[in-house]
This record gives structure tokens, sequence and C-alpha cells, in this order.
């Protein structure tokens, strides 16, 4: 398997010269910069498998720099990690609003960001690389387009096949519809956000088998996520 593709946003030199020995001492492929718009220029050129994003960084913010990110559909899947100093839990709250998958507030130990990235990737490296997914009973082969459940096959839409494994992808994340949208359809589509209910319906048909618990939750006022039963 190829090295994971890992974009340091971090405008402390000393501290992304430590964090990108320490990821490329455990095998990543490390990309770095200090700099907003450069970072969102890295991340075209060559997608990365996670982004470890710094709050407070030259140029355009790490928040914006998220933003942005989440709005494109090439990167909208692209887990991220922010970095920052701020405490305040408001923040924390708007930073994962605006898309970051985990937060780490400094001063922080490298080892627990080594151990956090870690993580991640052993959620998506299978999708990565081809081979099936799992998440509770749910299973998924992205090669042959197939999905089980409980041992029986699925007989799925093309665009329930992409919601799951979207939700897959990422188990337990809450997504909201434009989230959904965005990474389902792509950023370019017209289609309005109240179709996304009709296909969770769809999907939730499609996948459901006697006597087994619905898979995806429901949050009020925030979206749907897919839980392993």
């Amino acid at each position: 398997m190829s090295a994971a593709k890992l974009l340091l946003v971090e405008d402390d030199p000393a501290l992304s010269e430590l964090l990108e020995y320490r990821f490329q001492n455990e095998g990543y492929a490390v990309r770095c910069t200090g700099d907003g718009d450069e970072a969102l220029v890295l991340a075209a050129e060559e997608v990365p498998d996670l982004i470890i994003l710094d709050w407070m960084i030259e140029g355009t913010s790490g928040i914006e720099v998220c933003r942005r990110l989440r709005r494109d559909k090439e990167t909208a899947h692209v887990p991220i990690i922010m970095l920052t100093a701020r405490e305040a839990e408001d923040d924390r709250v708007r930073g994962l609003e605006t898309g970051a998958d985990d937060y780490l507030t400094k001063p922080f130990s490298p080892r627990e960001l080594l151990a956090r990235v870690a993580a991640v990737m052993r959620r998506i490296r299978p999708a990565l690389a081809g081979e099936t997914i799992e998440v509770g009973d749910l299973k998924l082969d992205p090669v042959a387009h197939k999905v089980q459940r409980r041992g029986r096959a699925l007989q799925l839409g093309p665009t329930e096949y992409r919601l799951l494994k979207f939700f897959m992808e990422s188990p337990g994340r809450v997504f909201s519809r434009g989230q959904l949208l965005d990474g389902v359809w792509g950023t370019g589509s017209d289609i309005e956000l109240r179709t996304v209910d009709v296909h969770i319906r769809r999907l939730r048909k499609a996948i459901g088998v006697e006597s087994a618990k619905d898979p995806i939750r429901t949050v009020r006022s925030a979206g749907y996520a897919l839980e392993a039963n």
C-alpha cells in the first residue's frame, strides 16, 4: 500500500518541522506550508488523504481554508484535524461545524496527534485502497460495487450506493443535508436539499432487513449519521 499523503498547514516553523519529522518517521508522505492560500493550492494540486490544519495561519485563515475545502468536490471528503490555541467551547464548535473532523488544542503532545491521525487513517484506508469497507453488519465492496448486510446481498440504486459509501467512509459522523449534497452529488449540483431526504428514505428501505435496527440516525436540526449497530 502506498504511503498516506498528509498536508500539514502550520505556521510555527519549529512545530511544523517537528511534526513533519515525526510523521515521516511513521511512513507518511508529508507536504508542509504555513500559508492558507498555499494550502488551498497544494490541496488542489494533489489531494491529500488527510489534512492537519492550524486555525491561526498566514493568508487565508484556517477556518476559511476548512470551509473552502469542504465546498470543493475534490476535497470535500478529506478528513481535517484542526490545531488551535483557542480553548473556548464556541471556537471548538465553530471549527467542527465548519467541517473539521477532529480538534486539538495547543499545547498538545505530538504523540496524541499521531494517535488521532492513525485512528482516522485506519478508518479511511480501506476505502482508499479499494478494500471492502465494513460498518456494523454492513459490508461494501467498492471494486465490485456490491453491498451486503448480514450476509444478504442488497440491491441499491447508483445514488443510494454513493450515499451509503459516503456514510461508511465516516461512520458516526453527522452530515448536514448540504454536506451530503456536496459530497454525493457534487458542489455544482442544482439538486434541492429536500432531495437528500428522499434518497435517505430509499437507502433506509434498501438496507433494511428483518429484525435489524436502522443504522441511519436522524439528528434533529443537524442531519444524518451512519451508526455501527
